[in-house]
């Protein structure tokens, strides 16, 4: 479909399924792009009866780029962020949140299930706050109501210089879905193939540091979950390194009534041997929601 224009940017957004069914609105993670959310899962969602939309948040994949407004300094962010400083961001959570927002408007659709991945889960946090009206409800996979910092080694493994070349960020990207990915789980046969399309639809490291500035600008949204009254479900890894579980079981404490789901041995990503489980979690809370 053609880019939605919204809250003054451009949005690539696909949708999947018939549109009279419940719309679920599906929002992936830092730096990620709307294809981390695998063809193969958004169909068998669809499958179930649902109207599944996916696109690129601002700033990364074919989305509109901010690159006029420069590249944070993440020294000095992490340090305002350490002490309690106000943070300076080219825009917010609540903005990414309005994003979201702006495609439901195009689409026409008044309500939605929200599912967010990693920051996904913490801008549809966002949304629910800003927009409880339009969620009917919201399912927070491997995310966090507060920025929580990654184990030193990790962040050091993760953060290794780009080498200009694209062979070198293939070598990369694998290397850190490995890092990230659990050990009780097969990475995918095709991993090389998916890191390699995803750089070769869009490569933006830039923009992941101005995402990861907006997160740490956003600070501890648990005092505000208190109040939130959507029916919520929890989905968390039990071996997530990126996000540790505490994230999890924060956000389903901030939640009242929000249901929390482990996954034994699930990292920091969406396996296939676990799509059914989270399929069947996610279909008996948009029952919940029903009632």
């Amino acid at each position: 479909m053609p880019q939605i224009q919204t809250n003054g940017v451009n949005l690539e957004v696909e949708t999947m399924g018939n549109s009279e069914k419940p719309a679920v609105l599906l929002v992936m993670g830092l730096g990620a792009q709307m294809t981390a959310w695998p063809d193969d899962f958004c169909s068998q969602l669809s499958e179930r009866g649902y109207f599944v939309i996916r696109f690129d948040n601002r700033d990364v994949g074919l989305s509109t780029w901010f690159d006029e407004t420069g590249e944070p300094n993440m020294n000095r962010t992490y340090l305002s962020h350490l002490f309690g400083r106000k943070i300076k961001s080219p825009y917010s959570l609540s903005d990414m949140a309005d994003d979201a927002v702006g495609i439901l408007d195009f689409l026409g659709i008044e309500q939605v299930h929200l599912v967010g991945a990693s920051m996904g889960g913490m801008i549809a946090q966002r949304f629910a706050l800003n927009h409880p009206k339009r969620v009917m409800s919201l399912c927070s996979i491997m995310s966090t109501p507060r920025f929580i910092r990654p184990e030193y080694q990790l962040t050091l493994e993760l953060m290794e210089p780009d080498s200009g070349t694209r062979e070198g960020r293939i070598e990369s990207g694998i290397k850190s879905a490995r890092l990230i990915h659990g050990e009780k789980f097969l990475l995918p046969e095709n991993l090389r193939e998916l890191v390699a399309a995803s750089i070769d639809r869009a490569w933006h490291p830039a923009g992941t540091t101005r995402q990861l500035t907006a997160i740490l600008a956003d600070g501890d949204r648990r005092p505000e979950l208190r109040q939130l009254s959507v029916p919520t479900t929890v989905i968390h890894g039990t071996a997530d390194r990126l996000v540790p579980p505490k994230g999890g079981k924060e956000t389903a404490e901030a939640i009242e009534g929000s249901h929390l789901v482990q996954i034994e041995g699930m990292g920091h990503s969406l396996p296939t041997e676990v799509w059914q489980e989270i399929f069947q979690t996610f279909d008996e809370l948009v029952a919940r929601s029903e009632y």
